[in-house]
């Protein structure tokens, strides 16, 4: 492999970027970010962050068509900035270039998933494919193994891109679900707020009927969007709840956690958009979604926390498995 091209220098992004630097035989990886970030500064200025240290055959760029020349590039970016991304790559020639989603998102205000946003804006042949499952950069950065998956509307591309990332550190599967890895994907996040905001409320127990129930709920919203609702027990959902509802890394467990305090957790947490844009479908389609409802009412209304979750708890009596 010549080279990869990372669009984003978040952790997540400069994690992959690295391990496409020394596990996927690429001879050069470059990272694009708008030069303003943060943590592109922090990079430019020690060629490290908090987590790892770049390699010598990565290069820092400030303009997006220096990273352009390569003919895979992974996108790892806030999800609600898609769209003005998109709109700017179709600006330069990107025809059968391959595009690999990193984030786990949906678009505000219709739940949008990110390969369409991609769609939408890029009038161009273009190749798409989207990453899903667990990981922390902290555990991968210790040689903690993983495995993940990789979807896409095309068979060669999934398998293409699976070559590429295949490692002893991470077991990439072949995804069946393009729709639902990505929903998936993208609630895990929301699900993540709520196991968060249990451990502010030392609610421990209830964390164990949240991983019963929660997957549930997801196949349903899986379902409505022509997905298969047995996906939200792969990888791409289930399959990443202990990195999310458990691990002290998870930015969206934080989150959910000191919002349950009153404090602030001051980063990003995709689940907290992802949350308001499956509000306004689950409301507009009658899908029901009681988790999600009960945390939009605390997040977003303002309701009493301890109320709010112990409703789900309250609701009328049915089958578990209908």
């Amino acid at each position: 492999m010549s080279g990869i091209s990372v669009i984003g220098s978040g952790r997540w992004g400069t994690f992959l970027a690295w391990y496409a630097a020394n596990y996927c035989n690429a001879e050069h990886v470059k990272i694009y970010s708008k030069p303003d970030a943060p943590d592109f500064i922090e990079l430019k200025n020690t060629r490290k962050n908090p987590y790892l240290t770049l390699s010598d055959n990565m290069s820092l760029h400030e303009h997006i068509k220096d990273v352009l020349d390569n003919d895979f590039i992974i996108i790892s970016i806030g999800c609600q900035h898609l769209r003005s991304l998109a709109k700017e790559l179709n600006g330069y020639n990107i025809e059968g270039k391959t595009f690999l989603l990193a984030m786990k998102g949906l678009e505000e205000p219709n739940a949008t998933i990110l390969s369409d946003v991609m769609c939408q804006e890029i009038s161009q042949s273009i190749h798409i494919a989207t990453l899903g499952g667990p990981g922390h950069v902290q555990d991968y950065m210790k040689k903690v193994p993983s495995c993940a998956v990789i979807d896409s509307n095309e068979e060669e591309v999934k398998d293409r891109v699976i070559k590429i990332m295949q490692s002893d550190l991470i077991r990439f599967y072949y995804g069946s679900d393009f729709i639902g890895n990505q929903i998936g994907a993208a609630l895990k996040n929301v699900i993540g707020i709520a196991a968060g905001i249990l451990d502010g409320l030392e609610w421990y127990g209830l964390k164990g009927a949240l991983m019963a129930r929660a997957p549930v709920e997801v196949g349903r919203f899986i379902k409505h969007f022509g997905g298969n609702p047995l996906t939200a027990y792969g990888l791409s959902h289930l399959g990443d709840y202990e990195a999310t509802l458990f691990s002290k890394h998870s930015h969206n467990r934080t989150f959910g956690e000191k919002f349950a305090k009153g404090e602030n957790f001051g980063k990003l947490a995709e689940g907290y958009f992802t949350l308001k844009a499956v509000k306004n479908i689950a409301d507009r389609d009658n899908i029901s979604m009681p988790i999600c409802q009960a945390l939009y009412d605390a997040v977003y209304g303002g309701a009493d926390i301890k109320e709010t979750i112990r409703s789900i708890f309250d609701r009328t009596l049915k089958q578990e498995f209908e």
